[in-house]
């Protein structure tokens, strides 16, 4: 790591609140005082925020509590002077309706709690799902120098000799339990076996996905995002991050230097190599247009017919868990297999660039990282499809559902609601066969509200104890990343907006061809022309408070579900606050 220091200790940004031989600074002195510190402790030392989201209904970020003294450690040994600032903790399994609808208040609290206090870096403390993009989006904007530390995968789970996968197995064992095959002590010996350590998903989950998108655009130090929650490797990790941010304060190292054009390339190619979470385009969109670079679902598409599935990781894997990877090199170890499409020369938050932190990287299991001649998938994770059922596009993982779903038509079974699916799924006279397409809408941006995690629509009871597995499903909303199957996701414009989901019918027919990248039902534009008379729009969920503003500001899922006032280019930058 290169350090540069080209920032004097009187024009740190901190030194606007301390330095001022005037009243206002008089007070901040004398209140700083007031909690034990003295003059040293501010003077020519940097003051570095750690972003803590930290709570106690935070399985993946539970040792975070622990962790951040290790940031706070390293930030002291490095000349810096530590501030723990809390933050929303977006708790994946316990927030309802679903943490996306929070996403964009937990950036919005990060960049105003940067710039209204006296800080000059900050360490951001994320892994659980939404935690990550929120995190940078906010630091994005803020424009500190700043550098994340994932919260790290939790260990493998295990049952009966098993290994168990966080969401992935859930799902499985759970259409199990619905056909007989497994008795109530056995799932009750799942739930106790599937999650055994802090830290978050150990699958190419959302959380993987996202720590890994934000190392490969530069934001973590080398290899963090692959190190399991429990190791002592990732103790160490938090301490270097802590001295490595007052190294970035002095050389001024913002996020506008290392999220480039460049850095948003690379996190791409690197999410099609690990078969990322679907949430992925979501999350990149709004990270990219943050830092001012106009990303579109044609960027994931073009890189999904040219990156191949290297990771073989559950769910697009079928084997192995996010111990495994790290054990087989991490994440350093599959860029090496990668370097011909990634652009080396990006700036990270050492000071090197990519292709200088990958010196040394290897693997050290080639069915875990496969090479490129013996991919897990030819094509990347992803595909993007349009036609009359989405215009704007929506996304499918062809990689984790059964091939005879590439290309296929069926009749639509359609869902208006979350309970009124869930009602009928168990119903054994359900008119339903596996060439059926379930449809669940008005469950994106608007009508979810904040498109929840119900796109994997469960299989009907009466299929499952027919030893069906896996259907084609489409929605507006999203699947968690752990999830899998043939679950077409995102459907823009979704239907609450008035998108042509609204207009669907049982019975209509769906073609999905992803080679040609459409999906279209086969109604004539006439016909979808006198239901669009016939349509009303649902009622608002929200008629007050955050809900209401998130109502009239969202964006939809081809956007990146940003807040439209929140996008670089709605106004003029937010100046420094003056602080008389």
């Amino acid at each position: 790591m290169t350090t540069n220091k080209s920032k004097s200790p009187d024009s740190l940004r901190s030194a606007r609140w301390y330095a001022p031989d005037d009243l206002r600074a008089f007070g901040h002195r004398s209140r700083a005082m007031q909690m034990g510190r003295e003059p040293s402790d501010w003077e020519a030392r940097p003051q570095i925020a750690i972003i803590n989201t930290w709570s106690d209904i935070n399985p993946c970020h539970t040792h975070f509590k622990h962790r951040v003294e290790d940031i706070r450690r390293g930030i002291l040994e490095a000349g810096g002077f530590p501030i723990e600032l809390p933050a929303l903790s977006l708790a994946e399994n316990f927030v309802k309706p679903t943490t996306m609808l929070y996403r964009n208040m937990l950036a919005m609290e990060v960049e105003e709690l940067l710039r209204s206090h006296p800080v000059d870096g900050v360490v951001l403390m994320g892994g659980c799902d939404k935690t990550t993009p929120g995190l940078v989006l906010g630091a994005v904007s803020a424009g500190l120098p700043a550098i994340f530390v994932p919260a790290g995968p939790m260990l493998r789970g295990n049952w009966q000799g098993n290994v168990l996968g966080s969401g992935s197995d859930a799902w499985k064992y759970w259409d199990e339990r619905r056909a007989g095959n497994i008795s109530r002590d056995d799932w009750i010996a799942i739930e106790g076996g599937i999650a055994r350590s802090y830290g978050h998903c150990m699958t190419m989950g959302t959380a993987s996905t996202m720590t890994a998108i934000t190392e490969a655009m530069g934001l973590t130090l080398p290899a963090a995002s692959s190190i399991p929650a429990a190791d002592a490797n990732h103790i160490r990790m938090c301490a270097a991050s802590g001295r490595r941010i007052v190294s970035m304060v002095w050389e001024e190292l913002t996020p506008d230097r290392i999220i480039t054009s460049s850095a948003v390339n690379n996190a791409v190619t690197v999410a099609m190599a690990t078969g990322c979470s679907t949430n992925a385009v979501i999350h990149m969109i709004a990270m990219a247009r943050r830092a001012g670079i106009d990303m579109t679902l044609e960027d994931f598409d073009q890189a999904s017919r040219d990156i191949p599935v290297i990771a073989n990781v559950r769910p697009s894997g079928k084997h192995y868990l996010m111990e495994d990877f790290y054990y087989a090199g991490g994440l350093r170890a599959l860029m090496t297999r990668l370097t011909d499409y990634l652009e080396l020369n990006a700036l990270t938050v050492t000071g090197e660039t990519l292709g200088e932190t990958l010196q040394g990287a290897e693997v050290f299991n080639d069915e875990v990282i496969r090479p490129l001649s013996n991919p897990v998938y030819r094509e990347g994770s992803l595909a993007v499809l349009r036609g009359n059922l989405a215009p704007d596009g929506c996304v499918i993982k062809p990689a984790a559902c059964d091939p005879r779903f590439h290309n296929h038509t069926g009749p639509a079974l359609v869902f208006d609601s979350y309970a009124e699916m869930k009602a009928a799924i168990d119903d054994e006279d359900l008119d339903v066969t596996a060439d059926h397409v379930m449809v669940l809408r008005n469950v994106g941006p608007l009508g979810g509200p904040g498109m929840p995690e119900w796109g994997m629509l469960p299989i009907p009871t009466k299929l499952v104890k027919q030893g069906v597995r896996d259907m084609l499903r489409l929605s507006d909303a999203r699947m968690s990343g752990t999830s899998y199957g043939a679950c077409i996701l995102h459907a823009a414009p979704e239907a609450a907006a008035g998108g042509p989901l609204a207009l669907l019918r049982t019975g209509d027919l769906i073609h999905i061809n992803i080679a040609e990248r459409r999906l279209s039902m086969e109604v004539s534009d006439d016909e979808l022309a006198r239901r669009r008379t016939e349509w009303t729009p649902p009622k608002p969920a929200f008629s007050r408070g955050y809900g209401w503003m998130f109502a009239q500001h969202i964006k939809q899922a081809n956007e990146g579900c940003d807040f439209d006032f929140l996008e670089t280019g709605f106004g003029p930058a937010v100046g420094e606050p003056d602080i008389y």
